[in-house]
């Protein structure tokens, strides 16, 4: 019997992703630093392996998003969770540096599967539902993001790469649910040639030069997703440098910072909104992860930075505050490309904020780990957030009623 397409196959085909997508980021800092011989390096080489990733999950996510136009939903993800599966038992087996290289491209390459599962929902979900589905689906993908570094944690702590292995067991675990149970989405009649203008990934940021009056607060969110990405590029590292934390250590510490996030958006956010209102909140929040940013960098004991995560809750609500501000501020006639613009932005700043975190961690680590100057990048971190802080001041002074309803008498 042929399964109708339905939410829920695709939810836990997402949060299975996720999980195994997670498993690794506890240990692969600690799997690179066997093949270097020096903090410094460990530190320029993980930032290769998170570019290399990055920047083909950018280029690649284009021609994914056609192939399931033209093929369907169902075998693009399914090829994509296959050549991950294998993406991590390979870099289990590896034992050599430029092949971790190769492996986390190739990786990158097939993970864009997060667009791919977005365009499934959008074909079985009608107009009016289809936002609380896509929330929904996000929520899979952070609970997963929950899941899968505590996870990775606790097995790194048993053997370096018991992590890659048992995620490698778990894309063969959603293939066989992907090929068994998941049904297709797109039916025949509603799939498109591919045109070879929907393969080039930077189509999207010239929607910046279209953006009249929004742009200050596109560079806010650029900024702020820079910060947090290059939090994100060096916690690891930096952790351990500092406090000697392994893989339990930093899998526990990002499952904490996932619960809140999930408790944030899953629930607090609504309240922060009536209580605060959109303005308020991003400026309250930037200003958080400016200060919880200089925290990090200044903290002396590992536990501090759990008190720094749960005080640092506004941050957690404040890029999505912002990111609705720009979208209600934007031409209604240009949302689409005001989002892909800000999804696009997102790409870029994933791939640069490696480059720029590990560089200026490779930078400190021959200081003393007691040494205020080991914080660099979080200091980083925290400029850049107080840059966002500021330019997004500046457009409300600049903009005391709202672009978007500027017409209709409507407030903040």
């Amino acid at each position: 019997m042929k399964r109708q397409a339905a939410v829920p196959f695709i939810m836990l085909t997402s949060l299975l992703d996720m999980i195994g997508i997670g498993l690794i980021i506890p240990v692969l800092p600690v799997l690179v630093g066997e093949f270097t011989q020096s903090r410094d390096t460990q530190a320029y080489w993980y930032g290769v392996l998170i570019v290399a990733f990055g920047l083909a999950q950018f280029l690649c996510a284009p021609l994914l998003g056609a192939l399931s136009d033209r093929f369907g939903r169902r075998p693009v993800l399914l090829l994509g969770i296959a050549g991950l599966g294998i993406t991590f038992l390979v870099t289990a087996l590896t034992h050599s540096l430029w092949m971790l290289v190769g492996i986390r491209l190739l990786g990158g390459g097939l993970s864009a599967n997060v667009a791919v599962a977005q365009a499934y929902v959008a074909d079985i979900t009608p107009v009016e539902k289809r936002t609380p589905a896509l929330g929904k689906l996000g929520a899979m993908f952070g609970l997963g993001f929950v899941l899968g570094p505590m996870l990775g944690g606790l097995l790194g702590h048993i053997d370096l790469r018991l992590p890659l292995f048992a995620a490698a067991g778990m894309c063969a675990l959603n293939w066989l649910y992907g090929l068994l149970v998941l049904p297709e989405s797109l039916p025949i009649d509603r799939r498109n040639p591919i045109a070879p203008a929907r393969l080039n990934p930077f189509s999207s940021l010239s929607g910046l030069a279209r953006l009249k009056g929004v742009g200050p607060l596109v560079f806010a969110v650029a900024a702020a997703n820079l910060a947090q990405f290059t939090l994100q590029a060096t916690w690891v590292l930096y952790t351990g440098f500092r406090f000697n934390w392994g893989p339990r250590e930093n899998g526990i510490s990002l499952f904490v910072v996932g619960f809140v996030a999930v408790v944030v958006q899953g629930g607090l956010l609504r309240v922060l909104l009536k209580g605060m209102g959109e303005r308020r909140l991003v400026a309250a929040g930037l200003a958080s992860g400016a200060l919880a940013y200089a925290c990090y960098g200044l903290v002396t004991r590992g536990w501090m930075l759990y008190l720094v995560i749960m005080a640092n809750f506004l941050a957690f609500a404040s890029t999505t505050a912002l990111q609705g501000i720009v979208s209600k501020a934007a031409d209604p006639r240009e949302q689409g490309r005001t989002m892909a613009t800000l999804t696009s932005l997102a790409s870029i700043t994933g791939i640069i904020a490696p480059v720029l975190g590990t560089f200026l961690l490779g930078q400190v680590t021959h200081f003393p780990k007691d040494d205020w100057l080991v914080g660099a990048p979080f200091f980083a971190c925290a400029l850049l957030e107080a840059i966002a802080y500021l330019i997004a001041r500046r457009y409300f002074a600049r903009h005391p009623t709202p672009l978007g309803l500027a017409t209709t008498g409507g407030a903040a």
